[in-house]
């Protein structure tokens, strides 16, 4: 059975170094930035650093978390730069309860912390608040990575089947996560960062 982190796993995260807040965007989203433009969403942004790269790059952005710490921190990072970035406390789980639509969607760490039934609230709610043609862009866990530290493993079939009505899947590409170097767990994953999938889809 597969072990879902509780609320208290990522406050604890937070009040030491987590392995996920690298103090800049993830690689593989600055390397699609030409692809992305318009209103945005970042789900689960953490500290913002995903959310504020955007904005910087003309983007208008919101940004969600479900606890309030990162919440925080981004905005003072926001305020600190000077940067825009609409951020707010929010369940991703919740967004076909929301009004607002956005030309993208982009998740940095958020699809593989969910269980079954959060994944298909989750990705209903993404259909939700996407506008038709605008695209998800994505990056999970992989089931190519080894052992059980961290979120569950996700499978390109479990992807496939997540998105299967109402998608078109673009893109699966193999790829990892920077982590932390501070973080203390560094050394419990694969040479380089856990093993990840960047994915890419599109709303029918």
């Amino acid at each position: 059975m597969v072990e879902i982190p509780t609320r208290k796993v990522f406050e604890d995260a937070y009040a030491g170094e987590a392995p996920w807040d690298i103090g800049k965007p993830q690689k593989d989203f600055v390397t699609v930035a030409g692809q992305i433009g318009g209103t945005v969403l970042d789900a689960g942004c953490g500290t913002g650093e995903n959310a504020l790269f955007f904005a910087e790059r003309g983007c208008k952005v919101t940004g969600i978390d479900f606890l309030a710490e990162p919440i925080e921190r981004a905005k003072a990072k926001a305020a600190k730069r000077g940067v825009v970035v609409d951020f707010r406390t929010a369940d991703a789980t919740a967004l076909r309860d929301w009004n607002e639509r956005f030309d993208n969607v982009i998740d940095c760490g958020l699809f593989h912390v969910f269980s079954d039934e959060d994944r298909k609230r989750y990705v209903a709610g993404l259909a939700h608040v996407l506008k038709p043609g605008g695209r998800l862009f994505f990056m999970c866990f992989s089931d190519a990575e080894p052992g059980e530290v961290g979120p569950r493993r996700v499978s390109k079939s479990e992807i496939e089947a997540a998105f299967s009505e109402g998608w078109r899947v673009e893109s699966i590409t193999p790829s990892a996560f920077a982590i932390n170097p501070n973080f203390q767990g560094a050394n419990q994953f694969s040479a380089g960062g856990p093993k990840a999938w960047f994915v890419v889809v599109r709303r029918g």
